[in-house]
């Protein structure tokens, strides 16, 4: 196993961690020097916050770890492609290398929908490298969603069935 599998599997044990607390699982780790610096998975919903992705939360915790908001030698490995607003702070914070597990067509900023990571007109630049274990990357979100949708098609159905139940004045 080469280094971006070894480090794309810490990711997943991140996206593993989200999931358990039925977060969609995405997860993140930063190394520098070979050493994973940080980590974390989402968590939108736990703290009903729309920036608590796993790559915002792993730069903020790789931020405080070295003292410093510039991570210029670290390499950011997340399951999914990053959005518009975690591709930014990449950015910002002057991360240097990329390396993400499955494609985002409906939102991924670094090759897929659009490529703010290599673009030149921006003062930095992160290398990327798209699909490092992409194919399980992309079944624990397929997975997931389906999981999702089946319990609220569930739950529809019992909500119908609690309502007609009342309308016909039968109890439970």
């Amino acid at each position: 196993m080469n280094n971006d599998e070894y480090f794309m599997r810490e990711a997943i044990k991140e996206a593993e961690k989200a999931l358990s607390l039925n977060e969609v699982p995405i997860g993140a780790v930063i190394v520098l020097g070979n050493r994973i610096i940080a980590q974390g998975h989402n968590l939108r919903e736990c703290e009903q916050n729309a920036i608590a992705h796993a790559e915002l939360l792993a730069i903020d915790r790789a931020c405080k770890e070295l003292g410093t908001w510039r991570l210029e030698d670290a390499i950011l490995y997340v399951t999914l492609e990053p959005c518009p607003m975690c591709s930014g702070a990449i950015i910002l914070s002057r991360i240097k290398r990329v390396v993400f597990g499955a494609a985002d067509p409906k939102g991924g900023c670094a090759g897929t929908l659009m490529n703010l990571l290599e673009d030149e007109r921006f003062n930095h630049r992160s290398e990327v490298t798209a699909g490092v274990l992409g194919e399980e990357c992309g079944l624990m979100l397929s997975e997931f969603f389906r999981s999702l949708r089946e319990r609220k098609k569930r739950e529809k159905k019992e909500r119908k069935q609690m309502e007609l139940d009342k309308d016909t004045g039968i109890d439970s």
